[in-house]
């Protein structure tokens, strides 16, 4: 029924590894293959594709379904459906920004500095036109096709590229001056699709399960047994996503309690808890989480 277009590239990994977590693992014979199937009744075909690609392949029909970055749907100006925002780039949970940046020594401390005809290197020439332009600053852009950072300030004055942490630009000796934009990653659909009832269920369950897969890489489930005299103690140190589930035991001898809880600080949070009252604790990982 879908026709699905992932990234190849620096989104490569996070991808597939996302997909596989959300139980829809990809088959291809060998990792430069584009072609890939997926065991699912709802998505007939699969191709991986470079990112700066899908946007228009997904807009034009080509595709029913597509991931890519807000970045590139900018840069083509393809005429997509966004179905979800996926909080995930090519190593963190964080999006990338589109900067402008120049040499670190540069006296600019933002576009309004930089001279006319200014020359900026990017992988972004249309971003960067209708950037410059929007700043009344006319610009010779060039087109790059890779190591950005390293033309400053030999090749061009400044570049527009794309940063997670900043150090990579940092390391090149050079200083952001502005962001043009902030850019996550997308579940994209063709219009087309997205009008077709059937077509526009099947596309929702799949950001279903992405979206599901996303909300439990950072959560754990927690379950342990309470004394009733202690229950209360107990319950108040748990940062429960709702309230607790609580179960009398057999025989009335305490508590049952799970609840799910943010990795980050349960290395604090189990100690506390046993401090509390609380036994035989158990942290469980967790594949989804569906609201």
């Amino acid at each position: 029924m879908l026709r699905l277009a992932l990234p190849k590239g620096s989104l490569e990994k996070a991808t597939l590894d996302l997909f596989a977590a959300a139980d829809l693992m990809l088959s291809r014979r060998s990792e430069v293959d584009y072609r890939a199937s997926i065991d699912d009744p709802r998505i007939t075909e699969v191709r991986v594709l470079r990112p700066q690609e899908i946007p228009r392949y997904v807009a034009e029909g080509l595709f029913d379904l597509g991931i890519t970055g807000r970045d590139w749907i900018e840069e083509t100006s393809a005429e997509v459906v966004t179905v979800g925002q996926l909080n995930y780039s090519k190593a963190t949970s964080r999006p990338i920004r589109v900067v402008l940046a120049v040499a670190a020594d540069s006296e600019a401390k933002g576009v309004g500095d930089l001279p006319q005809g200014v020359r900026v290197a990017t992988e972004y020439p249309e971003l960067t036109r209708r950037f410059f332009q929007a700043h009344g600053i006319k610009a010779d852009i060039q087109l790059s096709y890779g190591a950005t950072e390293a033309k400053v300030p030999d090749i061009v004055d400044a570049v527009v590229e794309i940063t997670e942490t900043g150090r990579a630009l940092a390391a090149a000796g050079l200083r952001v001056i502005e962001t043009l934009l902030i850019s996550h990653t997308e579940l994209v659909a063709c219009p087309s699709a997205w009008e077709d009832e059937e077509k526009r269920h099947a596309i929702g369950q799949i950001n279903t399960l992405l979206q599901g897969a996303l909300e439990a890489r950072d959560k754990v489930l927690l379950k342990m047994n309470v004394a009733g005299d202690d229950l209360e103690r107990v319950v108040s140190l748990l940062p429960s996503m709702k309230a607790p589930t609580i179960s009398e035991l057999s025989g009335g001898g305490g508590f049952a309690v799970e609840t799910v809880v943010p990795k980050e600080g349960v290395n604090v949070l189990i100690p506390a808890l046993k401090d509390g009252g609380a036994s035989d604790i158990l942290e469980l990982p967790l594949s989804k989480i569906v609201h």
